[in-house]
């Protein structure tokens, strides 16, 4: 009897640790801060891969889908000068986390002439 007990205590031991999965390193945010950046629609300018129009920035070069903020929040994405038929610039502050950015303040620049 005493063998039986020993035997399912050390299969539960073996089970609770085979059980543990190592954490998840942690991914270091990049703080961006009053960054002069490109702001369009992800897809019809930035040729990123979506489900549909959806605000993008691109930062030091690359695209970034925009959390936190909307398309339509600066006026209509498909109108003339719409976030789908021109890139625009802005000064950003945020976060870049697992490739998206998270958006604190958006600021709209104007255009040069």
């Amino acid at each position: 009897m005493k063998k039986l007990f020993l035997a399912i205590f050390i299969g539960l031991v073996s089970l609770t640790a085979n059980a543990q999965t190592a954490p998840k390193k942690a991914v270091a945010a990049k703080v961006i801060t009053k960054q002069t950046v490109d702001i369009a629609c992800g897809e019809c300018q930035f040729k990123m891969k979506g489900k549909d129009c959806e605000l993008a920035v691109k930062i030091d070069g690359k695209p970034y889908f925009v959390d936190g903020k909307n398309i339509d929040d600066f006026g209509d994405a498909h109108g003339e000068h719409g976030f789908c038929n021109a890139v625009s610039k802005a000064e950003v502050t945020g976060e870049i986390v697992n490739n998206r950015f998270k958006a604190k303040e958006i600021k709209l620049l104007p255009v040069k002439n």
